[in-house]
């Protein structure tokens, strides 16, 4: 296929050269089975400039220490579970921690209500095994299984999202590092380079807490909201670049004041307080994470780009900005018009913002 009509390519596909020009350059030691040391699978996530003229683009903007206690943790046998609250770049991490150790990202357990443990251990093909019995070619291997397999990093996405049941499945892979096949009696051991990542939300609704067993097989790293202003736009800006290239939306970059306005909005109500500490607001019920912020941005963009002249203005961001915080239209609602009213209506330069966004609501 090629790459370049790809809507969403995997990150070892997007950042090829990054990853290569790190390979050539590092002479650390590294685990069996990495692709990359582990002092280069951190500066891949947190970027810079090394030697040989090799500029590297920040994937993670943060603390460099978690994203090395994260790494650390991979070359130990504990897992890892990224957890944060939606929005915190923990798919974005896991996914580039995948690739730049595993040279691919694509060993993916989508966690959802509906997870059986044949998604995590192994489903059969029922026409082969109705017609000569459980055999290995009857049999069809998960991502996990492959992963033992491969000595690859696996990746198991909204881990609290599947039933606690089926959560345990893991714990044997986990401890054990061996995934029975009691229909063959025979097992799978996992060859060296195997682990996993898990992703979890520490803050959102339908999600099922993990066992205690379970905890315990992880090493556990929180990724934090952004904590400067400053910090936040830098990544909206960054993140919000590289997809509107991807998705060829014919519109300007969106301006920094525009940006600034938005992760100001979202900042305040997600803190419960204007930046000058002056006001006390109501938190409305979402996260108003990063993520969403760019989200926002992007479909401002796009309606900037095909019913407007291009430039992403006030009118443009102020559908999205009222859907991303009205998530319950009674109670939301109240207090996005009291914030409007008390502190967007008085600030400086923010009229055309009112008007949009009071137009809408």
């Amino acid at each position: 296929m090629n790459q370049t009509a790809v809507l969403r390519p995997h990150a070892e596909v997007l950042y090829a050269e990054e990853l290569a020009a790190l390979a050539r350059i590092d002479d650390r030691p590294r685990p069996e089975n990495w692709k990359l040391s582990p002092w280069a699978v951190v500066n891949y996530l947190i970027g810079g400039t090394f030697d040989k003229g090799v500029v590297i683009e920040p994937k993670y903007i943060g603390n460099r220490r978690l994203i090395e206690i994260a790494v650390s943790t991979l070359a130990t046998d504990r897992a890892l579970l990224l957890l944060g609250v939606p929005g915190t770049a923990k798919s974005w991490v896991s996914e580039h921690l995948c690739a730049a150790v595993s040279g691919h990202s694509n060993l993916l357990i989508q966690g959802t209500a509906g997870t059986s443990e044949d998604s995590i251990r192994y489903s059969w093909n029922y026409a082969q095994l109705l017609s000569k019995g459980p055999s290995l070619d009857a049999l069809v291997p998960s991502p996990l299984y492959r992963g033992m397999q491969e000595g690859a990093v696996v990746r198991v996405e909204e881990l609290t999202r599947v039933p606690s049941d089926v959560q345990d499945t893991l714990i044997t892979v986990l401890s054990e590092k061996v995934l029975p096949i009691p229909e063959l009696s025979t097992e799978v051991q996992a060859v060296r380079g195997f682990n996993v990542i898990a992703t979890a939300n520490d803050r959102d609704k339908g999600v099922n807490e993990l066992s205690s067993a379970l905890k315990r097989r992880f090493n556990t790293v929180v990724l934090p909201l952004p904590t400067t202003m400053e910090e936040e736009v830098r990544i909206v800006r960054t993140r919000v670049e590289k997809t509107s290239k991807a998705l060829q939306l014919p519109s300007e970059k969106p301006a920094a004041e525009q940006i600034q306005r938005l992760v100001t909005i979202f900042r305040e109500l997600r803190n419960g307080v204007t930046e000058n500490g002056k006001t006390k607001l109501k938190s409305p019920s979402g996260t108003l994470s990063t993520g969403e912020a760019i989200s926002v941005v992007n479909s401002g963009l796009a309606l900037a780009a095909y019913f407007g002249d291009g430039e992403v203005k006030a009118d443009d961001l102020a559908a999205s900005i009222t859907g991303a915080i009205v998530k319950d239209p009674v109670q939301d609602r109240v207090v996005w018009l009291e914030y409007l009213e008390t502190v967007v209506k008085e600030r400086e330069g923010w009229k055309d913002l009112y008007r949009a966004c009071r137009e809408i609501a």
